[in-house]
């Protein structure tokens, strides 16, 4: 199924590349790699990771030969200006800005930050509109710390970006993160006094729809989320999951109000409900959700999925891929109609990224 696309997997212990081939790795021997991009805008592509080593830190390389060597900056490239005093803790987030502008990459960072490339990753400028929102004092860190872990570029304006935090929720700008306004209107915070506060939600991760780029979907900690106007305002369409707990959302990148999850049983149990492994699909933008199961364990299944290990590698039909914190990798090339199973006995997986490679 893998014929022409490979699937970066980011784990606690290194990545790895599965292809047509096989498996490759583990890359990065003994660090985290919380953060894959393969971007094929120009040629050929470039590959970025966002690595942690417990020695020498947080650093992004790259690769320009699919995967078989890797830049190791001695100087590293993502750093804090002296005047905010903060040292970088991890890289969340790698997202190529869009067609229009091919070398532009943006990078969300830990603590709740943003940074963007102009050379394709080589070197970063600080955005430093969300740094200085007022609202930043009151963010707090959720369970993995603070992080900005999303960004979605419009692609009918590239200065035009929403961006996720946890747990801080939704923002948006509409000039290249100059100004930033907080768009959480409808999501509920849970445990807070105020149950819909203008930010401090825990959202957990969010989605372009393919087909009108004013939806977006949203994977609340507690909460399944759906705005028609450009995150001005959310709708909760946990219709017909067994949970609304769940780290990844994924929207189809070329059909329409398809978008898929991973439920998983609670905040307090993280694993899939009933111990079975199941993708639930909307066709219809939320109004209805359907189990996609098929090649999925359904017996003793105590899986769990975190925000960035579960992709689509652009195709069309989409192909799906995830991992697991168990170390099992699956993928369907037909829109989650059958899943096979990629790789097992990984080290816990944190973000999965796939494509198809010229």
């Amino acid at each position: 199924m893998l014929d022409g696309v490979v699937v970066a997997v980011g784990t606690v212990k290194g990545a790895f590349l599965i292809g047509r081939e096989g498996i490759s790795g583990p890359l990065f021997q003994g660090d985290r790699v919380p953060s894959f991009a393969i971007d094929t805008r120009r040629d050929p592509p470039r590959m970025l990771a966002g690595t942690v080593s417990d020695h020498w830190g947080p650093v992004i390389r790259t690769s320009d030969d699919s995967g078989r060597t890797w830049t190791d900056p001695e100087e590293r490239p993502i750093r804090f200006p002296a005047d905010t005093d903060t040292a970088l803790a991890q890289i969340w987030q790698l997202q190529p800005a869009g067609p229009v502008d091919p070398d532009a990459v943006y990078a969300g960072v830990e603590p709740a930050a943003l940074f963007r490339s102009d050379d394709r990753g080589d070197s970063w400028s600080f955005v430093r509109g969300i740094w200085d929102h007022p609202h930043r004092q009151q963010w707090m860190p959720g369970g993995g710390g603070l992080g900005l872990h999303t960004i979605l570029v419009d692609p009918r304006d590239p200065r035009r970006l929403h961006i996720a935090i946890s747990a801080g929720g939704v923002y948006r700008t509409e000039d290249a993160g100059d100004t930033w306004e907080a768009r959480n209107q409808g999501i509920r915070a849970a445990g807070m006094p105020e149950p819909f506060p203008e930010c401090g939600q825990c959202v957990h991760k969010i989605a372009r729809d393919a087909a009108d780029p004013d939806r977006l979907y949203a994977q609340n900690h507690g909460g399944l989320y759906r705005s028609d106007d450009g995150a001005d305002t959310w709708v909760d369409v946990a219709n017909g999951v067994p949970s609304d707990f769940g780290f990844p959302i994924v929207a189809d990148p070329h059909a329409g109000g398809i978008a898929y999850v991973i439920p998983l049983e609670s905040a307090e149990y993280r694993c899939t409900p009933e111990g079975r492994c199941r993708v639930y699909r909307t066709t219809d933008a939320g109004a209805s959700w359907a189990p996609m199961a098929g090649g999925l364990p359904q017996e003793h299944a105590h899986l769990t999925v975190l925000r960035d290990a579960f992709c689509s590698d652009g195709s069309d039909p989409a192909g799906l891929y995830f991992g697991t914190r168990t170390g099992q990798v699956y993928g369907s090339p037909d829109r989650g109609e059958k899943w096979d199973l990629l790789a097992e006995h990984l080290p816990p997986v944190l973000c999965v990224r796939a494509a198809a490679l010229r």
